[in-house]
């Protein structure tokens, strides 16, 4: 059985509008002032050190005040979040959203692009900008990101957020168990239907014309088996009464439960800045991911690193729009196995405000919730390759669920087990992470459209184990000898019920 436990609509779907009429952030003469206005000394030490980075003409000395800048910036950020008090100004909101402090380090078309991204969310889906994040974070929506690298576990959530997460999860389950026991009814009262039909085909009487002939055995016989399956119907309709009551229940605690989280968000006593400055190491931590040791790890929105237009940025509807195209390629992308129950959960994807050009899965679910809790994939919103750094990041959420399902026979079961198992039977050097996202974007970009780029033991892997969609195979196998060995394969487990 399969189902959705995040409430997010049931696949990705593109979207039509990406942008939307300019807004007028930077007619204000005061934008740079009121970034960093009420921020105390960060924001002193913050402009005298860009404004040094501007007029350094040294290559050194830029370099210099550049790599100052950087500490400066997820600094100036943790303090902003912590003023919050639930609210963002403009100009502050643009900091943390885009990276954008100076205007001026923009070209016209660069803060055109900025004023047309669309700012609500119409998606449907958990994709936040690095401002909404925090603030979530800071008001107890979301807990705390968890973090070894930066000490700890960090600001536990609200009692109020930890509860709210433990009814999700119960209604999640509760819904599934609904669902099952409405395709039981479904599966009988097909089969009452077909057996009632049966029963009443009677042909004319081969003597007397004018009446039909009465039922024959056989069709008698029916009767016994209806009988069984109308009494299995009762039971079955008092369970799922039951069932739907208690599901209705759990959604009014879980109702209940969100407008308290959305009232202490709106309340500014009730956010934690504590929080929200925690989060803020965290999300530069997997900034640093994200770019890599070769990658640009400049903070800020600035013209003479950013070139592409609005089509290459990682807007939520441009994100949102890649997902749709890779889960239509990998349906089964989100779903997560716990305890023989498969549910599609959306992980939590935050689009950071950085150069880098890969993705990552910051972690593929909650540990004190395993079922149904939402994993994290963090996002580069200015990298070279949007789509890639996408599917990178999907990839490392299809091997750390994949590994965490198989536990501690991750390198002898399942996807890991068998790419692990060939990874190193080759003798190859790296992370077997790496690599097999890697692999992961091939399968997705290349072998997906026929182009045979993996390693055979590969493809034979990936075709089990992160399979596409049966109309993608059912194309695939007229593209070539190999998919149509694949392909027979499928059909040797199916008749062999060992898929």
């Amino acid at each position: 059985m399969k189902a959705s436990a995040t409430g997010a609509a049931e696949r990705f779907r593109k979207v039509t509008k990406t942008s939307e009429d300019p807004k007028d952030f930077f007619k204000d003469p005061k934008f740079y002032q009121n970034v960093l206005t009420g921020e105390g000394e960060v924001a002193k030490r913050m402009h005298n050190t860009l404004a040094l980075f501007l007029k350094a003409e040294n290559p050194e000395d830029r370099g210099l005040y550049r790599n100052r800048l950087i500490p400066l910036y997820w600094e100036l950020v943790k303090t902003v979040i912590s003023n919050a008090a639930g609210t963002l100004t403009d100009p502050k909101m643009l900091l943390l959203r885009f990276g954008v402090l100076l205007p001026t380090m923009l070209d016209k078309d660069q803060r055109e692009m900025v004023a047309v991204i669309i700012a609500e969310n119409a998606t449907d889906q958990p994709i936040y900008y690095m401002d909404e994040w925090l603030m979530q974070i800071a008001a107890g929506a979301i807990g705390v990101s968890t973090s070894d690298e930066v000490g700890g576990r960090g600001v536990p959530k609200s009692s109020v957020t930890q509860q709210l997460e433990g009814a999700r999860g119960r209604e999640a389950g509760q819904k599934n168990l609904v669902r099952e026991q409405d395709q039981q009814l479904r599966t009988l009262e097909d089969e009452v239907q077909s057996l009632v039909s049966r029963l009443i085909q009677r042909d004319t009487h081969p003597s007397i014309p004018e009446i039909k002939a009465p039922p024959a055995e056989n069709q008698v016989n029916l009767i016994s088996q209806i009988n069984s399956n109308l009494k299995n119907i009762g039971t079955l309709a008092k369970e799922m009464t039951r069932s739907v009551e208690q599901l209705e229940d759990l959604r009014a605690t879980v109702m209940r439960l969100e407008q308290q989280v959305a009232a202490a968000g709106a309340n500014a006593e009730h956010v934690n800045p504590k929080a929200g400055a925690k989060e803020t190491e965290t999300i530069q931590q997997m900034a640093k991911m994200c770019v890599g040791r070769q990658g640009n790890p400049f903070p800020l929105l600035y013209s003479k690193y950013f070139r592409s237009g609005l089509h290459a940025v990682g807007t939520r509807e441009n994100v949102n729009n890649i997902i749709a195209e890779v889960e239509a390629i990998d349906p089964g992308v989100f779903e997560r196995t716990f305890r023989q129950q498969t549910n599609r959960i959306v992980p939590n994807i935050v689009l950071l405000p950085s150069y880098g050009d890969q993705g990552v899965c910051w972690e593929p679910f909650e540990r004190h919730n395993r079922a149904t809790s939402r994993g994290r994939l963090a996002v580069p919103m200015f990298g070279k390759d949007l789509r890639t750094a996408i599917i990178s990041a999907l990839g490392d959420l299809r091997w750390q669920t994949a590994r965490e399902k198989a536990s501690h026979h991750w390198m002898e079961e399942g996807l890991t087990g068998w790419y692990y198992q060939w990874f190193n039977g080759r003798r190859m050097r790296g992370d077997v992470r790496d690599r097999f996202i890697q692999d992961y974007v091939v399968w997705i970009t290349k072998e997906s459209e026929g182009t045979q780029k993996l390693e055979r033991e590969v493809r034979d892997i990936f075709w089990r184990y992160v399979p596409f969609t049966q109309s993608l195979k059912d194309e695939l196998k007229n593209r070539g000898f190999v998919y149509q060995e694949l392909y027979k394969r499928d059909q040797n487990r199916a008749r062999s019920d060992g898929y």
